[in-house]
C-alpha cells in the first residue's frame, strides 16, 4: 500500500494510522509512534530489500516449509507472497492418504533467507483476518492452575479464586 508521509506528523507503524505530533502511542495498536520521518525512512529501507530480493528460485536455494493446505489456499498464500516481493515453491504433498477421497494438498516453501519476513506477513495476515487487532490479547497466555489461589482468565483478564471453575465475568469454564 502507497502511503505518503507528512514528515511533521506521526503514525502507527503497524496500521499506518497518521497522529498530531504530539501525541506518543497508537490508540488501536497501543505501539509507540513514529515521526512521518522515520516512516519515511522505513518505508525507504523496505522498498529497497524488496527490490534487491530475486523473485527466482534457484536448485542452491535452501527452501522451508511454511504452510501445508488445500490447493486453494496455498495459491492464495502463494499470491499474498508475491504481492510482498516474496518467491514461494507449491509442492504436492505426498504423505496423503493416497485414495483420492481426501483432495489434493500442497506445501509452500520460501527460502530460508525470507523466513522472517514471510512469518511477519502471516502475522499482519493473521491479526487482520481474525480481527484480532480489535481485542485486548494481553492475557491470552494466562494459564488456569488449580494449585493456585488465583488465576488470571485468558479471555477477559478477569482475575478469580480457582475454587471458582467458571470465570465469573465472561463465563469462561475451566472444568
Amino acid at each position: 500500500m502507497d502511503h505518503d508521509y507528512d514528515p511533521e506528523l506521526k503514525y502507527c507503524p503497524n496500521c499506518s494510522d497518521e497522529y498530531r505530533s504530539e501525541i506518543l502511542s497508537c490508540a488501536s495498536c497501543d505501539v509507540e509512534l513514529l515521526t512521518g520521518r522515520q516512516m519515511i525512512e522505513l518505508t525507504s529501507q523496505q522498498q529497497k530489500k524488496r527490490a534487491t530480493r530475486s523473485m527466482e528460485l534457484s536448485p542452491d536455494d535452501e527452501m522451508v516449509s511454511i504452510r501445508k493446505g488445500a490447493v486453494m489456499q496455498m495459491k492464495e498464500l502463494q499470491i499474498m507472497l508475491e504481492r510482498e516481493g516474496i518467491p514461494s515453491l507449491a509442492v504436492k504433498d505426498t504423505n496423503g492418504c493416497g485414495q483420492g477421497c481426501c483432495g489434493t494438498e500442497l506445501i509452500v516453501k520460501v527460502r530460508m533467507d525470507d523466513v522472517q519476513d514471510v512469518f511477519e506477513i502471516l502475522e499482519k495476515e493473521h491479526v487482520r483476518s481474525t480481527a484480532l487487532e480489535d481485542h485486548d490479547t494481553t492475557h491470552a497466555d494466562a494459564v488456569f492452575n488449580t494449585a493456585a489461589e488465583s488465576a488470571t482468565c485468558p479471555a477477559c483478564g478477569c482475575v478469580f479464586p480457582t475454587t471458582q471453575p467458571t470465570c465469573p465475568d465472561c463465563g469462561l469454564c475451566f472444568a
